[in-house]
């Protein structure tokens, strides 16, 4: 593709130009995931780096260390105690006792099932009392892989506890050997409320990221490894094991097509959740943008009456606004019947039971709902764009047309672009739109054999939750499309988030 100069970009008409913007961004891809690939790779190296230096700094603490280091690395936070850092070091040696003290009693446990996910499932033995065979229940497969998670997380903190004791040690050698004093117990209680707040401000967000977030995450990822389903549910009826890739390649495997074929269903679902994510997204922004600007026009009367009919819906919850709004539109209902009444139509319309009606009506009620709050964030940036811009373009004799394609909108667009993004991600998991509308009906009969009855206006995220509601409940390919998801979705975050102007171009409204 050939690259225009400032001068010659200037010189192009405005088809041309949108032309060469429009290929120049597509033709950006490519080489903005070719540059995600190598920072991934760099960022792998740096890793390994780091790790190898984090070794080497072991090992010379080890050597160069006096004997009160040396018996650190056994007994944590000796050093601390002897050097008189006690509070210090019966931290660390507490953290230490409640390690071994859990890995002894349940840690080695679960660590030794993890690999089988158990051994005995539920099974009938002779009840000699009641004379008769009762069920006797086993080992617990999601016991297991749920307390196996967490001891692998307790071992990455002792190791991280560890090395932090190591340092300490090799830091107190070094003040102790320029002279100076250690911190006391009372100096490190001190510091916490003064020069070491943030740290203590940050430990509990951060303990609930890891215990909130960060576990389930890997949960779900290693389900996706299993056969975990509403027939293998780890208890009361089979345990279930570890299957590798096979579910990957189920999803994946393209079998020839049939209503079985998991991955034409996935495609097919995947290609209108971007769909709908693109349209639920851009015309809500424009939209909401161009009713913001009408309520902010001069001359235009009882503007915080029309904020306030518009701000009121946001306040109806959507469980309630949506289950009308989808009897609203149903063949039996109010629309349809006032469009009879009326004789514009002889027969209702199929607003839930046509695919193509269903996918545009549901986009067009988004409309409705998503509307006010882009009015609101959109009227808070028109209020800080510089009026003087607007008076020199009129000055300049400018059209309505060309002062919001040369200043509303590049203004908009560079102060919202983050936001788009996390709004079009939004949109991919949006439940509560499609599922309380339609459910994804119709449903879609070439793909009606793929778990949880897929239907037309199934989103990805519809799709999981029917997945693991139904009387298969097959939890674990809903976590192979929750992984496949997140890849797909990460690559395009940081595709996109690499080229937005407000990235790229900060200093531009700065």
């Amino acid at each position: 593709m050939k690259k225009y100069s400032d001068l010659e970009y200037l010189k192009l008409s405005k088809w041309e130009r949108f032309k060469y913007r429009f290929v120049s961004f597509f033709a950006s891809i490519p080489v903005a995931i070719w540059h995600a690939i190598l920072g991934i790779g760099g960022w792998f190296k740096k890793a390994g780096l780091a790790i190898a230096n984090e070794v080497k700094d072991i090992v010379m603490t080890f050597v160069n260390g006096d004997w009160k280091t040396k018996l650190s690395y056994l007994v944590m936070g000796f050093g601390n105690i002897a050097r008189g850092q006690v509070l210090r070091g019966l931290l660390f040696l507490l953290f230490e006792v409640v390690f071994i003290g859990y890995m002894v009693l349940a840690g080695v446990y679960w660590m030794s099932m993890l690999p089988s996910l158990g051994f005995i499932g539920p099974h009938k033995e002779y009840h000699e009392l009641l004379d008769t065979y009762v069920t006797v229940y086993g080992d617990n497969s999601f016991k297991i892989l749920l307390y196996g998670v967490l001891t692998m997380f307790f071992i990455v903190g002792f190791i991280f506890t560890w090395r932090l004791n190591i340092k300490q040690n090799k830091i107190a050698e070094e003040i102790l050997r320029s002279g100076k004093k250690l911190k006391s117990g009372k100096q490190d209680l001190r510091s916490l409320v003064d020069d070491q707040f943030h740290k203590t401000l940050l430990a509990l967000p951060l303990t609930g990221i890891l215990i909130f977030t960060v576990m389930p995450l890997v949960f779900m990822i290693l389900v996706a490894f299993t056969n975990y389903d509403g027939t293998h549910d780890g208890f009361s009826n089979n345990l279930f094991t570890w299957v590798g890739l096979e579910n990957f390649n189920t999803m994946l495997h393209w079998s020839g097509g049939g209503s079985t074929n998991y991955a034409a269903t996935f495609g097919e679902v995947l290609s209108w959740t971007l769909m709908w994510a693109f349209f639920a997204t851009f015309t809500n922004y424009f939209l909401g943008m161009a009713v913001a600007m009408m309520i902010n026009k001069k001359g235009i009367r009882l503007k915080k009456v029309w904020r306030t009919i518009l701000v009121t819906t946001i306040a109806i919850p959507q469980f309630i606004s949506l289950l009308y709004v989808s009897k609203m539109f149903a063949k039996n209902g109010i629309i349809n019947g006032i469009l009879m009444d009326l004789g514009w139509i002889t027969k209702a319309l199929p607003f839930w039971e046509d695919p193509t009606w269903a996918r545009i009506t549901v986009i067009a009620i988004n409309v409705w709902i998503g509307i006010p709050y882009l009015m609101l964030i959109a009227t808070g940036i028109l209020m800080n764009i510089p009026a003087d811009l607007y008076e020199s373009a009129k000055i300049d004799g400018a059209s309505g047309w060309q002062q919001y394609s040369k200043i509303t909108l590049p203004y908009m667009l560079f102060v919202t672009g983050p936001y788009l993004l996390t709004s079009f991600t939004g949109n991919i998991n949006n439940f509560n739109v499609i599922f309380l509308l339609t459910g994804g009906a119709p449903t879609n009969i070439n793909a009606s054999g793929a778990a949880g009855s897929v239907g037309y206006t199934d989103l990805l995220i519809t799709w999981l939750f029917k997945i693991t509601t139904g009387a298969e409940s097959k939890y674990y390919l809903a976590s192979v499309i929750g992984i496949l998801v997140f890849v797909i979705m990460a690559i395009f975050t940081l595709v996109v988030y690499g080229v937005l102007p407000s990235i790229k171009n900060e200093e531009d409204f700065q």
